[in-house]
């Protein structure tokens, strides 16, 4: 199959070692481009990193519902190849690309035009919410780069070349951090200019993604980008990635809340550790996306091709895996926090909060890996909602349990202590879950 590699044959932890490696790298570089920003824009002060972390959860949010195309492409387009149905997988493809451009639209344009309106739910500061509205609308314009690059990944980790979206996105990443002490100090533009940095590396790895496939034709011969929906293809597309997307996107919501509460307990620097303390979280949470993404697209074409006991095989080294780095991130963060988050926001007052965050949120680092880990084999097997009816109910228990935890005087560490007690539970539940239907999981030829 043009430009596909076969991942139902051969040895499995060097199959999943090179697949798992770039989608990590890749991770690293998205999470980099947010990081870069909060450790430029820091030097501004706290105020302007709160002002980039209140648009960072919406960005947060748009990326979530990127996922449905990107899981959507890794497991239909895995399926395909896995059946050695070439056709098949370039009509998924292109039904992956159309519909990512019709929903980045509509989410740009809800972004631009009510920027003003969302941003006010945080009850930030005048100065803090107009820097935050400009820096929202400049990025609301590049959510069609950014939703077209996560289909085009998807494409490529389905068969076999996570390599790729890793040179691609490292290029976007070089280039950004590049612009950011550019724009940002050397043309005076402050938060602008690190969302015009951010904007201007998204466009260039939506370039380069648009080469390789459109005029290299580095897959299928060519793949068609936007074409006429077909409902036997949207369908399953749907259902393969609207669970993934709600789940994320309805964590971003959770997250909203959660940021009003940490600036009503806080002020712009409860909202910051939240929003800071996140994209730092960010590590581990990238690493165990890497390790899933590599087992869905493993386990997808091998689920397809009937072998099962390589899937069985290659969960157990996964999760293995998984939960070693879960423990280092664990360790990292219980005992040097401060330090940590004093790389991002040098301030003593904000790095101490932060370093709170970090020492509390450092508990459930093992069991927040585990849990994302065995999303990707529920993924690679077609059975996308256990995971988002797992991930839904545990972050929407944050919403109460933060409440409660207020009410008895913990102040913002009882917002800390909600996030890092239900990321315990998603861990455990994910895995039971998984355990109980895994005969079924492993039996059935078909997907239901």
């Amino acid at each position: 199959m043009s430009g596909a590699k076969d991942l139902t044959q051969g040895p499995i932890l060097r199959q999943l070692y090179n697949l798992a490696i770039p989608i990590m790298g890749t991770s690293f570089v998205q999470m980099a481009y947010n990081l870069t920003d909060m450790a430029w824009v820091g030097r501004l002060g706290s105020e302007s990193i709160a002002a980039v972390g209140s648009v960072g959860i919406l960005t947060w949010m748009a990326s979530s519902i990127a996922l449905l195309n990107k899981v959507g492409s890794e497991v239909s387009v895995g399926h395909s190849v896995g059946m050695q149905d070439a056709k098949m997988a370039r009509n998924f493809a292109s039904h992956n690309i159309t519909i990512s451009i019709i929903i980045s639209i509509i989410l740009g344009t809800i972004f631009f035009s009510f920027s003003r309106g969302i941003i006010s739910l945080y009850g930030l500061s005048d100065s803090i919410t107009f820097n935050a509205v400009n820096y929202l609308k400049i990025i609301s314009t590049a959510l069609p780069f950014v939703f077209m690059s996560a289909a085009f990944s998807g494409i490529f980790n389905a068969c076999g070349r996570t390599i790729v979206p890793f040179y691609i996105n490292g290029v976007g990443l070089i280039m950004n951090m590049i612009l950011d002490p550019l724009l940002i100090f050397v043309f005076h533009m402050g938060t602008n200019g690190a969302a015009i940095a951010t904007w201007i590396a998204q466009f260039t790895v939506f370039i380069l993604f648009v080469y390789k496939l459109k005029f290299k034709k580095a897959l299928f011969n060519g793949i068609p980008f936007i074409v006429s929906l077909k409902k036997e293809y949207t369908k399953k597309i749907l259902k393969l990635g609207v669970p993934v997307a709600l789940l994320n996107t309805l964590f971003a919501f959770v997250n909203i809340i959660l940021g009003k509460s940490a600036s009503a307990q806080g002020g712009h620097l409860g909202l910051m550790t939240l929003t800071t303390g996140g994209q730092i979280e960010a590590v581990s949470w990238n690493t165990s996306q890497g390790f899933s993404s590599a087992l869905s697209s493993f386990v997808a074409q091998n689920y397809a091709a009937g072998k099962k006991n390589r899937i069985t095989k290659a969960f157990q080294i996964t999760i293995s895996l998984a939960s070693f780095f879960g423990l280092l991130s664990s360790f990292a963060f219980i005992f040097y926090g401060n330090e940590i988050f004093s790389i991002f926001v040098p301030e003593v007052e904000a790095y101490t909060t932060g370093g709170r965050y970090l020492t509390i949120d450092g508990y459930s680092q093992i069991f927040m890996m585990i849990e994302i880990t065995t999303q990707g084999m529920f993924y690679g097997v077609g059975r996308s909602l256990p995971p988002a009816i797992i991930s839904i109910g545990c972050n929407y228990f944050r919403i109460p349990l933060s409440i409660f935890l207020i009410s008895l005087g913990m102040g913002l560490d009882g917002i800390w202590w909600s996030i890092s007690i239900t990321s315990i539970m998603k861990g455990i539940i994910c895995i039971i879950w998984l355990y109980l239907i895994r005969k079924k999981l492993y039996i059935s030829d078909q997907f239901a």
